[in-house]
């Protein structure tokens, strides 16, 4: 396997006095931790930045060679003409469902991905979409940062690149394994698609924490939690996005969008057809990611196809 150093942001003299381009990731955060906080001077980009060169994720990025990637390609079974979809992220952010719902199960339904508290998977697992009209192939990435998976391996380790796309969930925090994985499928010519899960339940710990309790609340005041709830929902949805925009601004990485959505939801659009008030980004979602497997199909020389959302 070769190696070799590749960046967005800069280039320095090695030792030998020969440039060579190093990633620079610059955080939101001081804390040391890999995790970046959604909090307001994160918001603002207030926080003094931090380099990847302080981090254990910067590490010399190995370069596979054509026999590890027919390996990689073999050990997650890749198909040509499937599209493989894969979900990466830090464990608990809600990998297994969000998969579950994409393929319009719900977690207990027969044939889903097992979900947890603690991390359940620790090898990637295939799923391949139920729905004749689409095919895709769904894949369980195991939880970056734990101690399984060192973040800096995380992308290489997992054989990441032989992926037509890769899904970086996120729930609470944004951290710098998700940008390092951003810097890598930029390098391999990956589509990648930010999405931050959990919507629900986020919103619903915005309204408690404005001191609403729904314990003493009585049917006449519906019209005031509705007004509570548009509110949670609006500063959750501008929070999250400004949040993310500041961290790839300061990672020197071009502006992305991120989706929001929760699983519940994204199963009701995918499964029952429907539209519920608490949607956001879930029916965007599902959309730009069967347009991407469209367009990548149609340039590969297949024929174009609707697939089902």
């Amino acid at each position: 396997m070769k190696t070799k150093e590749e960046g967005v942001s800069a280039t320095r003299l090695n030792n030998k006095g020969k440039e060579v381009s190093v990633v620079h990731l610059h955080l939101g955060s001081t804390r040391g931790a890999a995790d970046v906080p959604i909090t307001e001077d994160a918001i603002n980009c207030k926080d003094d930045p931090q380099t990847l060169e302080k981090h254990s994720a910067f590490q010399l990025v190995s370069i596979p060679s054509d026999v590890e990637i027919q390996i990689a390609k073999q050990r997650v079974q890749y198909q040509e003409g499937l599209f493989h979809f894969a979900m990466t992220g830090v464990s608990g952010a809600g990998k297994s469902s969000l998969i579950n719902a994409f393929r319009g199960l719900r977690n207990r339904d027969q044939g889903a991905a097992p979900t947890g508290v603690v991390e359940t998977t620790t090898d990637i697992t295939r799923f391949p979409d139920p729905s004749p009209h689409n095919p895709f192939v769904w894949y369980d990435v195991p939880g970056s940062g734990t101690l399984n998976t060192p973040d800096w391996q995380y992308f290489t380790a997992h054989g990441l690149y032989v992926f037509d796309c890769i899904i970086i969930l996120f729930d609470s925090r944004f951290t710098m394994t998700d940008l390092a994985m951003l810097v890598n499928c930029r390098r391999f010519n990956i589509p990648t698609y930010i999405v931050r899960s959990k919507s629900d339940s986020h919103i619903r710990n915005i309204i408690k924490e404005s001191g609403y309790d729904s314990d003493e609340d009585e049917d006449e005041n519906r019209s005031y939690r509705n007004a509570l709830y548009s509110s949670a929902r609006e500063q959750y949805i501008a929070e999250t996005r400004a949040t993310v925009r500041c961290n790839l601004q300061e990672a020197n990485l071009p502006d992305q969008r991120v989706y929001i959505v929760a699983s519940s939801t994204m199963v009701s659009t995918v499964r029952d057809q429907k539209l519920s008030e608490k949607t956001i980004d879930e029916l965007e979602l599902m959309r730009d990611l069967f347009r991407e497997a469209q367009s990548r199909r149609c340039g590969q020389g297949g024929r174009s196809q609707v697939y089902e959302v």
